[in-house]
């Protein structure tokens, strides 16, 4: 049974898909989802709070959709990633992109109620994407590496796309990265051979 802090939560992250937050007060958010501003002071402490479990959410919902693509047979490595860059990248979801990017940085500078968001804002992807590099064939360490350079290069490509809106040439970079990715997995040859 869902209680109503996970119907409120689920409504939050469809609201901010279809409306953005931007500059809206709790109230509004809250007038927004059918409910009260102390409704959502009771489940998520601040409008801070809640925005972080929004975030939570849409990532948690990434992650089972990495991890989806990840049980395609016979598909290639980079193919996945073409699958997952074009899911994640689809302008229907900008709008969640630019809250995660809007409360990253509202994190990274100790803004109260958004620090708990940095906890595993990381740590969360690099599990199942180490797990990915080490059934495509890496060793443990060059899946380690692999992962954080993967997620680092897709959010600066995210961060590039909500910024430039060129998305052939976000496009474009990370085909460059993914072949680069696809190069170095055991049993392909070497750009550098």
């Amino acid at each position: 049974m869902v209680d109503a802090k996970e119907r409120l939560l689920a409504a939050a992250v469809d609201y901010v898909a279809e409306h953005g937050i931007g500059t809206k007060s709790l109230r509004q958010i809250a007038a927004g989802l059918g409910t009260s501003h102390r409704m959502l002071i009771y489940h998520f402490g601040s409008k801070q709070g809640l925005l972080v479990e929004i975030i939570r959410t849409v990532e948690a919902r990434q992650r089972a959709v990495l991890a989806d693509l990840a049980h395609e047979p016979g598909e290639s490595a980079g193919d996945m990633a073409r699958r997952f860059w074009r899911r994640i990248s689809d302008p229907a979801l900008w709008p969640n992109v630019r809250l995660f990017f809007e409360v990253y940085g509202q994190a990274l500078q100790g803004r109260p109620g958004t620090t708990h968001l940095l906890d595993d804002v990381v740590h969360a992807w690099l599990d199942p994407i180490i797990a990915l590099g080490m059934a495509q064939g890496l060793s443990e360490q060059d899946a380690q590496a692999a992962a954080r350079l993967g997620l680092a290069v897709t959010r600066g490509l995210l961060l590039d796309l909500l910024t430039t809106g060129d998305r052939a040439a976000a496009d474009a970079a990370m085909e460059r990265y993914i072949t680069g990715y696809e190069a170095q997995l055991p049993g392909r040859a070497s750009p550098l051979s």
